[in-house]
């Protein structure tokens, strides 16, 4: 049994830094490819990061399956989540309505709930830990939020990541919803966002 003593800290003041986090989540999705910092105030456990955990604890509570890797979820980041938010933690990943993506051997972004016909928002928001927003192979974003393109170029993403996004972005609006995560910072890719691998030609227009 976890000793609630060895849980480190959530929000210190719940209503702010909430409220806060939810408005550079809310941007990230609505401007793919920008970078937004989330408050900084609380102790992630070890294995999720500052923004990946803000946002958990932001968007999650005792009605929201969360999927983590099996080291996550039965470590300290499992019983952080449960102790802070209730939240459930699945061990399928089509279950889950949040999921962190950590690992070469995490599932693919088609294994999580992609949605219905009927109802497409009952899908997953996947969360994608890098090693850096830049130094990584650049795609270019267009789409929904982007006046023109614009290019990101995170580092440490598993071989593969960006196939697996266009193939994602064909199935709108069915689809999982990402959010690229690193430190405090993170970029939101959601499924409207069209991928193309490879830096654009031309310079973006603002």
């Amino acid at each position: 049994m976890q000793d609630h003593r060895q849980i480190s800290r959530g929000f210190t003041d719940p209503v702010f830094e909430s409220q806060a986090a939810f408005r550079a989540l809310l941007a990230a999705l609505s401007e793919p490819g920008t970078i937004q910092t989330v408050p900084a105030a609380l102790a992630p456990p070890e294995g999720l990061g500052l923004a990946a955990a803000t946002t958990l604890l932001t968007l999650a509570d005792y009605e929201t399956p969360i999927w983590l890797p099996e080291l996550l979820r039965s470590g300290a980041a499992g019983a952080w989540l449960r102790f802070h938010c209730g939240a459930a933690l699945v061990p399928a990943p089509g279950e889950a309505l949040f999921a962190v993506l950590a690992g070469t051997e995490a599932p693919r972004l088609s294994e999580f709930a992609i949605g219905t016909d009927q109802y497409p928002d009952r899908s997953a928001t996947v969360l994608v830990p890098c090693t850096a927003f830049e130094g990584g192979d650049p795609v270019t974003l267009s789409g929904p939020g982007i006046a023109d393109r614009r290019t990101v170029a995170p580092a440490g993403l598993r071989p593969g990541f960006w196939q697996e996004m266009v193939e994602n972005a064909a199935l709108y609006p069915l689809g999982v919803d990402v959010v690229l995560c690193h430190g405090e910072a993170l970029i939101g890719l959601p499924r409207s966002t069209e991928i193309a691998e490879g830096a654009m030609i031309r310079p973006e227009t603002r």
